[in-house]
Order: C-alpha cells, then sequence, then structure tokens
C-alpha cells in the first residue's frame, strides 16, 4: 500500500468542531486551512478570525500551546477555493444540515484534487446519502469522520464507509488518523449516529427512563453511575451537561428522524425525556449556558427539580452499601443488584441490564465485531469496560439467562429477545464474544481478529479487550530483573526497557536501586535503556510515605543520604555510556520530572503533563531539579548574546517556585522539561515502539554521554534580585509565608549559594545545596502539615 502523505488538511467550517479540529491537527503539526462563509462585515475571513481567537479562550484548551493559533491559516468559500488543491484531506465540518452540506458539496467539487480525501464530520447523517451530492468521480474518495468532541482529548474517532468508498482510501485515512493524529479508530456500519453514540444515547436515555421509574436524584444517579461504576467521573447527568443538552438533544432527534418501532424495537424509549425537553425550552443548555440539569450559584451546586420547575440544593450521595456491591467480583455483583430491593440496586441492574440488551440486539446492524462496540464505548464515553467486555466477565450465559428472564417479564425496555448466537453457538461455547481468535461478527458468524495495517506494526502493546488475545507487557520479553519495585526486560536483546511496578510509579528506594542496575546491565550488554511505565503515570516522583518513616527513625542524616541516593541515580542517567530514554505519557510530577531530564532523550505523548511540583507539599526539587535548571539557564545563555545569566534563570525558577506543569508535551517545551531535540508521539499506544527505536538510533550513530563540565551561576546578586520580588509578592497577600520560604530556598539553590556572579559549579556542588534545603523543610511543621493533607486528600494544601 502506497503512503498516504498528508501535506496540508482542510477543515470547512469554524464552528465548535470544526476549529477544534483545526486545532488538534496543529497540535500534531499537520498544516491546516480553515474555511468559512465570507463575513458579512469587516475582513472576508472574520468569522473564521474570530474562531481562531475563541480557540485561546476555550476551556479545555483545544490548543496545545496557544501562541499556535497562528499557525491556523484563515480562509473562505468566496475567495479560496483554489486553496483545496493544495490539500490531501478535506474535513467537512458544517452544521448537521443534509441540504446544507450537499449545497457546500457542490461548491467544492471542482476544487478537490484527484488524490484528495474527502470526509464528513458528522455524528449521526448517512454518509451514502450524502456522498449522492458529489460527483461520481469523487465517491471513491469520500467517507464519514466522527472526531468526539472535544478533538483534542477525545481518543475515539469513527470511520464510515459508503458501498463506493476505496477499501486503499479507508486504510490510508485510519493509519494517518491513527498515527499522525494519535487516535483510536472503529470503523462503524453507516447507521443512525453510528455505534458510540448509537449504543452511548440510547443509554442515557434509558437511564432517564429508569431514573423516572426509581424516583431518583440527578446526584444520586451521578455519584452512581461515575467511577464506582467504571464509567466516567462525570456520570450521566454531568456528562450531559459537559456535552450540552442541544448537543444530546440533536442526536436523540437523529434517531427518532431516522429510526421507527419497525426498525428499532427500542423505538419507545427514545422520546425525549420531559426534563431534557423543559431544560431545552428554557435554553439551559449546560456548562456552555452556566446551567443545565446543574448549575453553580456561589459555592453551592444546585440540581434543577422539574416539578417545582426550579434548581434545588444538589450534593446528596449514593446509599454505601451499593458503593460495596459495586466493588465485589463482575458475577457477584450483577446477582447482589439484580437481587437487591433498593430503589438503587434496581436502578443500577435495570441499566445495566438495558445496555447489555440493546448491544446485543443491535450489534449486526451497527458493527462489524462486538471489539468495535466496546472500543467505541471505552474510548468514546470513558467507559472501563465495554458493555460485552463486562456481560463476558460476569459469566456470558448466568447473565444472559437473567437479562432474558426480565425481557420475558417484561421489564426490560423492548421485547425483543436475545439473538439467538447469545445462547447457541461459538460465542456460548467461548463464554464471551472475544476470545484469543478474534471478536465475534453476527453476520459472519466468526471470531475475527484485528485489521493488520502496517500502522499497527507501531503499537507493540495495543490496548486489549477482556477475553481478546494479543501481547501483554507482563507476559512479554525475557525478564533479566525483577523486584517488588522496577522490572527490567528487553523485547529484541538490544534495548533494555525499565518499568517501575509501584504506586502510581513511586520513586521509592528498592525502584531507585533497580533503575540503577538497569543502567550497569544496559551498560554491559545492550545499545540502550527506555523507561517506560506501560500505563498512566510514567511518574508521581519521589515516595514520600517511604521517606517519612526514614526521618522519624533516622532524622535529616538518613533522609540526606536517601535523597543523595536519587540524585547519583539522576546522574547515572545523564552520564550513562548508552543512551537513556525516558517514555513519558500521563505525569511526570517531582522525581518523575528529575527523572526524565536526566535521560539523554525524551519520547514523550501529547498528553503529557511534566513539571517540579514539590512546593506543593512544602518542599524542594532534590533530586536534581534545580541542578539541571541551573545548568540548562547556562547553556542557554552561553548560546546567546546577552552576559546576563539572570533572564535564563526565571523561567526555571517560577516553573519550580510555583509548581508550573505543562499541561501538553508542546508546553513542557516552553518550560524547558523537554527540548526540541526531544520527539513528541501523538499516539499512547506508538510510545514504547517509537522510544525504542530512538535509543538504537543515537546508539547506531555513535552516541557518547556529554562530558561533565563546570558551568556559571548567578551567584548572591543573583539571588538578591529574585528575593525582592518575592518580598514584594508576600507582602501583596500573593504567596504565604511558607510558600516565600521554600522559594527562597529554590532561589539560593538556583543562584549557587553564597557565592560571586558568575562563580563556576558543577551539578555534584549545586545538588549538596538541593539536599540541604530540602531536609531542611522536611522537618518543618508547615512541611508536615502541607504532606499529611496531600496523602490524605491528593490536593495541595495552603499554608
Amino acid at each position: 500500500m502506497s503512503r498516504f502523505n498528508v501535506k496540508k488538511v482542510a477543515v470547512l467550517g469554524a464552528g465548535v468542531m470544526g476549529a477544534q479540529i483545526a486545532a488538534h491537527l496543529v497540535n500534531v503539526k499537520v498544516p491546516v486551512v480553515l474555511f468559512d462563509l465570507p463575513a458579512k462585515e469587516g475582513p472576508k475571513n472574520g468569522t473564521v478570525l474570530r474562531a481562531i481567537e475563541n480557540l485561546k479562550k476555550l476551556k479545555p484548551a483545544p490548543l496545545a500551546v496557544a501562541d499556535d493559533a497562528v499557525l491556523i491559516e484563515p480562509a473562505n468559500y468566496e475567495d479560496d477555493l483554489k486553496k483545496l488543491k493544495e490539500c490531501d484531506l478535506i474535513i467537512e465540518a458544517i452544521a448537521e444540515r443534509m441540504d446544507w452540506k450537499s449545497d457546500l458539496y457542490a461548491k467544492i467539487a471542482p476544487h478537490v484534487a484527484k488524490h484528495t480525501i474527502l470526509a464528513s464530520n458528522t455524528s449521526g447523517l448517512s454518509i451514502t446519502q450524502l456522498s449522492e451530492a458529489l460527483p461520481e468521480q469523487l465517491r471513491p474518495r469520500f467517507c464519514g469522520i466522527h472526531f468526539f468532541n472535544p478533538p483534542r482529548y477525545m481518543y475515539l474517532v469513527e470511520l464510515i464507509a459508503t458501498p463506493s468508498t476505496q477499501p486503499q482510501v479507508m486504510d490510508q485515512l485510519e493509519s494517518f488518523v491513527t498515527t499522525a493524529l494519535g487516535k483510536g479508530v472503529v470503523r462503524a456500519k453507516d447507521t443512525p449516529n453510528f455505534i458510540a453514540n448509537r449504543v452511548g444515547i440510547a443509554g442515557m436515555l434509558g437511564t432517564m427512563k429508569e431514573v423516572e421509574n426509581y424516583g431518583l436524584g440527578f446526584d444520586v444517579v451521578d455519584d452512581l453511575t461515575g467511577k464506582r461504576l467504571g464509567r466516567a467521573s462525570s456520570g450521566t447527568f454531568r456528562t450531559i451537561d459537559v456535552v450540552g443538552l442541544d448537543t444530546v438533544g440533536h442526536v436523540i432527534k437523529t434517531l427518532q428522524d431516522n429510526l421507527n418501532a419497525d426498525t428499532d424495537s427500542f423505538y419507545g424509549s427514545y422520546g425525549t425525556p420531559a426534563v431534557l425537553a423543559k431544560l431545552l425550552e428554557l435554553k439551559n443548555l449546560g456548562q456552555k449556558t452556566g446551567a443545565g440539569f446543574y448549575k453553580k450559584a456561589g459555592r453551592d451546586i444546585l440540581r434543577f427539580d422539574l416539578e417545582q420547575g426550579d434548581y434545588v440544593p444538589a450534593g446528596q450521595k449514593a446509599d454505601e452499601v451499593y458503593g460495596r456491591m459495586l466493588k465485589r467480583p463482575a458475577g457477584e455483583r450483577l446477582k447482589l443488584l439484580r437481587d437487591a430491593e433498593g430503589p438503587q440496586g434496581q436502578f443500577l441492574w435495570a441499566i445495566l441490564r438495558n445496555g447489555f440488551h440493546y448491544a446485543a440486539v443491535h450489534l449486526k446492524d451497527i458493527a462489524e465485531t462486538a471489539r468495535d462496540v466496546d472500543q467505541a464505548m471505552r474510548w468514546g464515553f470513558g467507559m472501563k469496560q465495554g458493555p460485552f467486555e463486562l456481560w463476558q466477565e460476569a459469566g456470558w450465559l448466568d447473565v444472559a439467562k437473567m437479562v432474558q428472564e426480565d425481557i420475558d417479564a417484561g421489564r426490560a425496555l423492548s421485547a425483543e429477545p436475545l439473538p439467538e448466537w447469545v445462547f447457541k453457538g461459538p460465542v456460548a461455547e467461548a463464554g464471551g464474544v472475544h476470545t484469543a481468535q478474534g471478536s465475534w461478527n453476527p453476520a459472519t458468524g466468526r471470531f475475527e481478529p484485528r485489521r493488520q495495517l502496517p500502522v499497527y506494526q507501531r503499537q507493540l502493546f495495543p490496548e486489549l479487550l477482556l477475553g481478546e488475545g494479543g501481547p501483554r507487557p507482563a507476559d512479554s520479553g525475557k525478564t533479566l530483573l525483577e523486584t517488588d519495585a522496577v522490572r527490567v526486560w528487553t523485547l529484541d536483546d538490544e534495548v533494555l526497557i525499565a518499568t517501575l511496578k509501584t504506586k502510581m510509579r513511586a520513586i521509592s528506594p528498592d525502584a531507585g536501586e533497580g533503575l540503577m542496575q538497569a543502567v550497569d546491565l544496559a551498560e554491559r550488554d545492550y545499545q540502550g535503556l527506555v523507561i517506560w511505565p506501560g500505563d498512566d503515570p510514567f511518574s508521581v516522583g519521589a515516595d514520600l510515605q517511604a521517606m517519612l518513616p526514614g526521618y522519624v527513625a533516622g532524622g535529616a542524616g538518613l533522609v540526606d543520604s536517601m535523597e543523595k541516593e536519587l540524585q547519583e541515580l539522576m546522574l547515572r542517567l545523564r552520564y550513562a555510556n548508552v543512551p537513556t530514554v525516558a517514555a513519558i505519557r500521563g505525569m511526570a510530577l517531582g522525581g518523575g520530572c528529575e527523572l526524565a531530564v536526566h535521560c539523554a532523550r525524551r519520547v514523550a505523548i501529547m498528553e503529557s503533563y511534566i513539571g517540579l511540583v514539590e512546593v506543593g507539599v512544602g518542599l524542594v526539587p532534590g533530586a536534581g531539579g534545580l541542578a539541571y535548571i541551573a545548568r540548562r539557564a547556562a547553556e542557554n545563555a552561553q548560546a546567546s548574546t546577552g552576559k546576563d545569566l539572570l533572564p535564563f534563570l526565571t523561567e526555571g525558577f517560577t516553573g519550580a517556585a510555583m509548581a508550573k506543569v505543562g499541561t501538553s508535551a508542546l508546553e513542557s517545551r516552553k518550560l524547558g522539561y523537554l527540548l526540541w531535540s526531544d520527539v513528541v508521539v501523538p499516539n499512547k499506544d506508538e510510545l514504547l515502539y517509537v522510544a525504542v527505536q530512538e535509543a538504537k538510533a543515537m546508539a547506531q550513530s555513535g552516541y557518547r554521554a556529554p562530558m561533565k563540565r563546570r558551568f556559571p551561576v548567578a551567584g548572591r546578586d543573583g539571588k538578591a534580585t529574585i528575593l525582592g520580588q518575592l518580598v514584594n509578592m508576600r507582602d501583596g497577600g500573593f504567596i504565604s509565608q511558607h510558600d516565600f520560604h521554600v522559594a527562597s530556598l529554590i532561589a539560593g539553590v538556583l543562584t549557587g549559594g553564597d557565592v560571586d556572579a558568575g562563580t563556576l559549579v558543577d551539578e555534584e556542588y549545586l545538588m549538596t545545596l538541593e539536599r540541604r534545603a530540602f531536609t531542611s523543610l522536611l522537618g518543618h511543621p508547615k512541611t508536615h502539615e502541607r504532606i499529611m493533607g496531600m496523602l490524605s486528600t491528593g490536593k495541595p494544601v495552603r499554608n
């Protein structure tokens, strides 16, 4: 298959989705032209320019770096259609109107290059019907592409072919969306609302119906249907508020308009719930309007009450007995809920039963395999498990019998029985729809494996479903060293991989010792070392729970020695004779950040959050983070024409003193925690492959560790300047006295202590200052308060 080289993309429509799709293309460094209608007043591109400017204000941020908004090229349909010839992919994202889309296709068709793929970002309109507005020669290169909102953060993208779409086009687009955009692709059949919204919105409607049946409040339901149930923490109604009640209403209308009782036995449950209709009438559309199912009044959260037609206090929680039930093994959990006497337990069983029933009945029509449904619900609706996975884990035939009994008793949303394949044949014999051979396709009556596109060879350990065959890290490769804290292993006998096994990848003394041994092994027998977490996070830093008992038992001296060992590990990584590569995903905070910055190279996924956050627990970075900032400032100053070192220290000081965290890999570059030579990988499942290839490339190009050298520091004069600014912040009430004390210690380390400006020091000297500052703070009562607060609540204490 020839490579689909996307040099530029056009996005048609600068509305909410179109502008954010363009923003994500910029995030992954794909040039993009954003089109819309010419403005009626002012510059013709005014509509697009306003949309681009608005991207900087949205939360969560569509742009990884707000300043990159300028990289989006504005255009309008009147003057700029010729620019479409330059584009290899055109994504149409205008309003969900078949007639408007058809008119636009007629306008752009003469300007689409012969190789270009045209895709419609629609959430539910018929792709085949849309294709009928296109010339015959363009239809083979047309398909549906459904991004989920917000496009930067949502992993799912659904691709939908028409009968005319060339298979090669679908393969090319899937490869591009997977690697370049970093998404998980599910191919959906061309049915109303495709897979995720079809199952997800039907589930929301079923949930609202059962809420009425059991008389539960929205806050209780959200407590039950959030993390406790293995779903998005926002639960049901908060999720609708975030998505937008108008958006959900539109998707419901698509079901109502394109289905009927003859084509869908669940059609009776697709009516717009009375409470949703009332909120839409009030134009309370959720988060975007400040009120929906919930509204904030000062510090209070209120929920809408339909009977009163107004908002009432929220905050009720579910009965904890059901919280305990939901922690039980899957099979036991479902039986307990089904037999529960209370309305909350009956409600939970009802929505789970409805979900199993709906997915089984509709699988053949909406998807190729059960894998597509479960992946769509994981990636599009934040479920820990898709409906088929949970069903399979709980005992396939046992659950099937319980569901069918409820259908026969008239308790389900539809009277349609479960399909015959549920009870007889390969699925019943295998105990579920996911097997080592593949996932169930009811149309072919076979378990079918994943698509074997070349792009998936980059995913050494793809995200697997329960029961699905495939490689898993713990069972793969050759292990050279394994303890409770770390596993050191290799896939190819060329590059060594180290994976921390501690909770949240905390760097305990045992973990540090294991990493030190990994460097020794890599230098002796391998081309390089990759530190790869396997999953989020990369590392949340030093293990404070292990350090505090050491302080109590051995005092400052023991902690000093523990910190010194961590610092020695960092220097060992930096000066190793083989390349060391940090493969970062999720959080790399505190000691995790220090671990990353001391490696020879970093490979990070886009959604990596990197920073020195020790001040949040009343400490200073103590494992070489401040020495790194000082050295980098000296190197940057040396490469510039300026002679004053202080300006180059400012950003690093502010980052450490204010616990700034890069909210993307790109922003972490601006903070100095990633360098321009480091690699940003859009897809999380390609991280290990790229990191290993990077280590090999560095080794094969003759990698040598940097030579140790001394560098200048800003000295006591630089510290005095920084302290002057801190005094103003303290006296102005912007920071507390303890914040001032911690920041002063940071300034002292970064500037080299009581020495003249320009004094040459080495990393070991600054690390000694770090340890002194760290251990002095560990004995401070205010720091104790912050540490205990963080350990008990997970949130920083400001004192």
